[in-house]
């Protein structure tokens, strides 16, 4: 009887391997006038350019996140997603949009995009990420935004407090923000806006005692006062930067 020959096994399939400077985050940000993103190696420096758009002029959930979509298929491929927000997040639902509009009241942002992009999603306030990517780690360190709106997060020894909207506390007249979002600086004009500035820097300086203030957001570009020496304009690049962090407990 002849005998059968054994089968050859098929050679097996080589490991996949990790990406060399991975894994692969796309930060973005969303903001009042623009949507931002850019993606990060696992130590968070920027492997892509950054790309934007203007923010829907509706910018709702829907809208917004079509924008996103459009933003994500610019970049080549990533394996998880960080985004900052701006308003209060919990659970990664936003539950607060003072400047983009009332439908993000409850909105599963990070459910959102993980159903959309199929990859792990963090999100938080969009200061809080922009604190992350411009502190040291050492200290009491304020981080606060001048743009459409005002943003602004804490942190001691390199951890977050959450949840600080100083932005919407009130002040003078009204709030930080009236007075210093885009709306009081378009109300005041340049020069009273800048004075206003300073007030709100000695007054956040005694509120918080901070070692290090850090001012971000585009409007620092109408800053023409002087700051205290422990005080700094960080790029808005910082505002993508610290996506990384958001994944530091990986």
């Amino acid at each position: 009887m002849k005998r059968k020959s054994p089968k050859s096994k098929a050679p097996a399939a080589a490991p996949q391997k990790p990406h060399p400077l991975g894994p692969i985050t796309l930060a973005i940000d969303i903001g009042g006038s623009g949507l931002k993103a850019m993606l990060l190696d696992a130590a968070g420096d920027p492997i892509s350019d950054r790309v934007r758009i203007a923010t829907p002029a509706v910018p709702t959930p829907v809208n917004v996140l079509k924008g996103l979509d459009k933003l994500a298929k610019e970049l080549p491929k990533f394996d998880r997603v960080s985004a900052g927000f701006p308003g209060v997040i919990k659970q990664g639902s936003t539950w607060t949009a003072a400047n983009l509009h009332p439908k993000w009241i409850g909105f599963p942002l990070a459910a959102e995009l993980k159903k959309r992009w199929k990859r792990p999603v963090r999100v938080a306030n969009d200061a809080a990420v922009q604190g992350y990517g411009a502190i040291q780690g050492k200290g009491v360190e304020l981080m606060i935004t001048l743009g459409t709106g005002m943003g602004s997060s804490l942190f001691v020894n390199g951890h977050l407090c959450p949840g600080l909207e100083l932005g919407h506390h009130p002040w003078r007249s009204g709030t930080y923000e009236d007075h210093l979002g885009r709306r009081g600086l378009d109300r005041f004009g340049k020069k009273q806006w800048n004075k206003l500035l300073a007030i709100a820097i000695e007054q956040t300086a005694h509120t918080f005692n901070w070692d290090h203030l850090y001012i971000g957001g585009g409007n620092t570009k109408k800053i023409t006062i002087a700051l205290p020496k422990n005080a700094k304009i960080v790029s808005n690049k910082t505002g993508i930067l610290g996506g990384v962090a958001l994944w530091k407990d990986e």
